[in-house]
């Protein structure tokens, strides 16, 4: 019998769970060069390999990707956060060794390298893909229709037969109800990595039955990658040069700090190596007035400290959301990349990104008329989730044995599945 396919396709990681038996469902399994697990980092690779022919090029993803980038980063391309470009109108493609790949390409080569590190485990018998869509996808001005669009001829290329779109926080709040004891109004907060987004839903059983009533949605394009970069911004960044200055002639200037912007993406320090903004930068060394920062940056770029340093970064972030304080450590800075942060400041760091998750949580009540109080559960999920000041932003308005976590990277990849396997799949459907 042909089985749904739950695709959880998102910014920082990929899950896919098969559905079984109807009310169950299991992680799709997978082994590449960098090991077995049952979820992906959503990053492609791609570097030539003469023993594959003059035009082929050696292919990788997830971890995998990233260790081949790491190990040939002057000869290898890399990608990653794909999905941040669905929306976007501007995005017409980019060139890999001198091929033009669209959004859809770069989804499909993504897909079929999963397909392969799955093996066995995915077979012939998948007769439904449900896959998880934001309620807003990430960009400053996105087109829904047009990420929907690339999803579909991706996944149409992929072979499968019926496709269907779940709102992301629908599908985790499916995978929850299945432990409710009785009807309720359930609020999901879905923390990804470049969105939030909440879906307010009334679930309900008659006859053994689980039916859902969808109230409201909203969603905005901030999440923990943006806390990441709000970390880099006021940890590393002062140390290699932001907010310093040089001398140009007779005047003093301010180091220029969309020099630093590439800090966004790690990976992007490797494409900025070889860029005439570099090339600038290392031109100011001579006339800057703090030249040891600018070195420093420098060396970061040209040994391809970027991975390292987000390592730090969310090692540090992770300690904080179980204590006041935590170390953070990057040797390549020396002495400056040592340093005790305080929950506190790092809350500061990330008080406007906060604000934007907060608005759109007002947004889903305002708009659907809904009060705390009549909400009988929250569900947390997404990894942003365990950020103490973002669990305040719902402490502070419901009582505390109503908010409940779990399944934080699954949760929503099994919910796609088990909704493939309803018999009234299109009442779930975005």
């Amino acid at each position: 019998m042909a089985r749904a396919l739950g695709l959880d396709f998102g910014t920082t990681n990929t899950v896919m769970a098969l559905s079984e038996n109807g009310t169950q469902s299991r992680s799709m399994q997978f082994s590449s060069m960098a090991g077995d697990t049952d979820s992906m980092r959503t990053a492609l690779s791609f570097m030539k390999d003469p023993s594959l022919g003059a035009a082929a090029l050696q292919v990788e993803a997830g971890q995998a990707a990233i260790r081949q980038f790491i190990d040939h980063a002057g000869d290898c391309r890399f990608l990653q956060s794909i999905k941040t470009f669905a929306a976007s109108s501007l995005f017409q493609g980019t060139l890999i060794y001198a091929k033009r790949q669209t959004f859809e390409d770069l989804m499909e080569v993504f897909l079929r390298k999963l397909k392969t590190y799955a093996g066995d485990n995915w077979n012939g018998d998948i007769g439904t893909v449900v896959a998880g869509r934001p309620v807003r996808f990430a960009g400053s001005n996105p087109n829904e229709d047009l990420a929907l669009q690339r999803y579909n001829e991706a996944l149409t290329r992929m072979g499968f037969p019926n496709i269907h779109y779940v709102y992301e926080p629908v599908a985790a709040a499916y995978y929850f109800a299945q432990s409710l004891k009785k009807d309720a109004n359930v609020l999901v907060a879905d923390f990804g990595g470049g969105t939030t987004d909440y879906s307010l839903i009334r679930f309900e059983t008659n006859g053994g039955q689980l039916s859902a009533k969808p109230i409201g949605h909203s969603g905005v394009g901030v999440a923990g990658d943006h806390f990441d970069f709000r970390m880099i911004d006021n940890l590393v960044s002062p140390e290699i040069g932001k907010g310093s200055q040089f001398k140009s002639f007779d005047k003093v200037l301010d180091v220029p700090a969309g020099y630093y912007v590439n800090f966004g993406r790690w990976n992007q320090l490797s494409i900025f190596k070889t860029s005439k903004e570099f090339t600038d930068l290392k031109s100011l060394v001579r006339s800057a007035l703090e030249p040891e920062k600018l070195e420093m940056f420098i060396d970061l770029v040209e040994h391809d400290e970027g991975y390292p340093l987000y390592q730090a970064i969310s090692a540090t972030k992770m300690a904080l959301s179980q204590h006041e304080e935590a170390e953070f450590n990057f040797s390549p800075l020396g002495k400056s990349g040592r340093k005790t942060v305080r929950r506190a400041d790092f809350d500061t760091w990330i008080s406007d990104d906060l604000a934007k998750i907060e608005d759109a949580l007002d947004e889903v009540l305002t708009k659907t008329n809904t009060d705390a109080s009549s909400i009988d559960k929250v569900f947390l999920t997404g990894g942003t989730s365990f950020v103490p000041a973002v669990r305040k932003i719902f402490t502070q308005r419901f009582d505390a044995d109503k908010i409940e976590s779990g399944g934080e990277l699954l949760s929503i990849a099994h919910g796609l599945a088990m909704i493939g396997e309803n018999g009234d799949i299109e009442r779930w459907t975005a």
